[in-house]
């Protein structure tokens, strides 16, 4: 038998394919990608620099033209005169128990109603997934009158679950992870699970939660944050006795003459923690998004 005779194996359609495009193979970035991005990491770190400049000067440094560009001697000393005016040491313990309540009490019910909505079939799953996305559409500020009277009634006047109680869920929380798992979560594997034996509450925990857990990472961060800064509500319902971070620092605008550089270690004070959060679990939250984008 000849050489002309032999008959290789054809590679499958889609190796070819891929090939034939190129895909897979590794994509480097030019020069252009790191000068755009460049760029976009300074203008998203602009305020935050400004405002370590104008915590570390005087007030009537600030009020000069030109305005400082560098830092100043004064910072530690602004930041311990926020902290002593605005009562932080109370409010950042209060923050950090209203934003992690809420942050963990929204990634899980968050994830279980979205894997009803996504994976099971029970009546008017439909309608009640409209309702809950219609809930998006009406403003905040229309619920403030209805929720304090309410609050009231409970005698729940200047208490941390007066904060917490209306943000334990959300429709957009829950519309996102029923999102992400209508395509993260195979029905076969929940199928395969059931045919094992598993019960309901062990499909959610072995099998519901690894899926999202790329999920899970995002929305824990983005409602973090958002419970963080939030101020609408909490200046309602909470006093400078028993404040949030966001409501003492409200504090420090007060006077004839507020005290511009006080008031901007106050705000860096308050940004630090979000900072420390990020720094500590950033790698987690991006290798998470990295899994689930490989995944899907």
């Amino acid at each position: 038998m000849t050489t002309s005779e032999l008959t290789l194996p054809q590679a499958p359609a889609k190796e070819r394919r891929r090939r034939a495009t190129g895909a897979g193979r590794q994509l480097h970035a030019g020069p252009v990608t790191y000068v755009v991005l460049t760029v976009f990491a300074l203008v998203s770190l602009a305020p935050l620099v400004w405002t370590a400049i104008a915590a570390s000067r005087t007030d009537r440094r600030l009020a000069e033209t030109p305005p400082p560009l560098w830092f100043g001697g004064n910072l530690f000393k602004n930041m311990e005169a926020a902290w002593d005016q605005a009562g932080l040491g109370t409010a950042m313990l209060n923050s950090v128990l209203v934003a992690g309540t809420i942050t963990v009490s929204t990634v899980l019910f968050s994830t279980l109603a979205g894997f009803a909505f996504a994976k099971l079939r029970f009546r008017f799953s439909g309608l009640l997934l409209l309702l809950t996305i219609g809930t998006m559409m009406i403003p905040p500020q229309l619920a403030v009158v209805p929720l304090y009277l309410w609050m009231s009634d409970l005698g729940w006047s200047n208490q941390l679950q007066t904060v917490i109680l209306p943000s334990l869920v959300t429709a957009f929380g829950t519309f996102f992870m029923r999102q992400y798992l209508v395509q993260a979560l195979p029905s076969e594997l929940i199928e395969a699970a059931r045919v094992d034996g598993a019960s309901s509450l062990r499909i959610v925990w072995h099998v519901v939660f690894p899926a999202a857990r790329p999920a899970m990472a995002v929305l824990g961060l983005l409602t973090f944050v958002f419970a963080w800064n939030d101020f609408l509500w909490p200046i309602i319902a909470l006093t400078q006795q028993n404040p949030t971070v966001q409501v003492a620092l409200n504090s420090l605008g007060t006077g004839y003459v507020p005290d511009q550089a006080v008031i901007m270690a106050g705000a860096l004070l308050g940004t630090l923690p979000l900072l420390i959060a990020f720094l500590l679990f950033g790698k987690q939250i991006v290798g998470g998004i990295m899994q689930g984008a490989i995944k899907g």
